[in-house]
């Protein structure tokens, strides 16, 4: 039976292999990405699971607040992206830009990529306990008629703790206000 480590990096790679199929697809056919769905920005907040632990330590995993934002540059497919985890670790802050591929007028998924930075602690964040490269594979539905989002990601902070090296991998959902 493979180890809940090895499960989660097939994952991982299949989520990643996902998204990129779609950003190239959305490559191939740009007059789909010409869409303004779902184009506002929009501030959240929701909640983020860890779902992996520092190999030395076994810290790491568990869930903490998530403030969200997003600011969408609206000429072009592609929005600036931040959150903060906050309670149940340590701070931590991720800055990402992503490229957005539209469903349909009220859906977005998005593969980001930037950088996780981690208030050394003694107890690590969701993402890591230090400073990483991740990924952010991503979808928001714009509620009808409303100015509500919910949103929903994954982190993959790759090299993301100080003892053993590991992937740090989050999951992150929550309900923002669209500006």
């Amino acid at each position: 039976m493979k180890s809940l480590g090895q499960w989660m990096s097939h994952l991982a790679g299949a989520s990643l292999l996902a998204v990129t199929a779609a950003v190239a697809g959305s490559m191939l056919a740009p007059e789909a990405a010409e869409a303004q769905v779902a184009y506002g920005s929009y501030v959240g907040i929701g909640a983020g699971i860890g779902v992996t632990q520092a190999a030395e330590t076994g810290q790491g995993g568990g869930v903490q607040g998530v403030l969200a934002g997003r600011y969408r540059l609206l000429r072009y497919p592609v929005s600036l992206r931040a959150q903060a985890f906050i309670f149940g670790g340590d701070f931590a802050f991720v800055p990402t830009v992503s490229y957005d591929v539209p469903l349909n007028w009220n859906t977005d998924i998005y593969l980001g990529a930037g950088a996780s930075f981690v208030a050394g602690g003694d107890d690590p964040s969701i993402v890591g306990d230090k400073t990483s490269f991740v990924l952010q594979p991503g979808i928001d539905y714009l509620f009808p008629n409303s100015n509500l989002v919910a949103f929903g990601n994954a982190i993959f902070a790759f090299d993301a703790y100080s003892e053993g090296g590991n992937m740090a991998i989050s999951v992150q959902g929550g309900v923002g206000l669209q500006f």
